[in-house]
């Protein structure tokens, strides 16, 4: 596993502090895109549960948070996660359906949610990585 991967192992696994699914995805990224882990905890606090009214899912916001703070700001870039994510996940983005999808499979919230937030936490690692700002 990466270093990024582990610390949202970390974040996800905490008893100590809760950390929503956006500040599960950009905390592990704030040393490359140039903030500390309490400024990346702090700005992503209002986006988890979809911006807490089942919108967009914090996973999502999140990622859009690391790839602005780390200067990709391409639509075709921004576009192509969209896409994978949707293909994954029944065309849906928001955090409502994604829910709702999951409970009509039987499946438990935390589990869905952890699984969101790794998943992005790979994708947000290839865009980066393919990009040139980490390695």
């Amino acid at each position: 596993m990466s270093k990024y991967m582990d610390r949202a192992h970390e974040l996800r696994d905490s008893v100590d502090k809760h950390y929503n699914c956006c500040q599960s995805v950009v905390v592990p990224f704030a040393e490359a895109a140039g903030i500390s882990e309490e400024q990346a905890y702090r700005t992503a606090a209002n986006f988890g549960h979809g911006m807490k009214m089942g919108a967009v899912c914090g996973v999502v916001t999140g990622a859009l948070m690391v790839l602005g703070l780390c200067g990709v700001d391409d639509g075709a870039t921004t576009a192509a996660l969209y896409a994978k994510l949707r293909e994954r996940h029944e065309g849906y983005l928001d955090c409502a359906n994604l829910l709702r999808i999951n409970k009509e499979k039987g499946r438990e919230r935390k589990p869905h949610c952890d699984g969101m937030v790794y998943e992005m936490i790979e994708l947000l690692e290839e865009i980066l990585t393919e990009k040139g700002i980490i390695k």
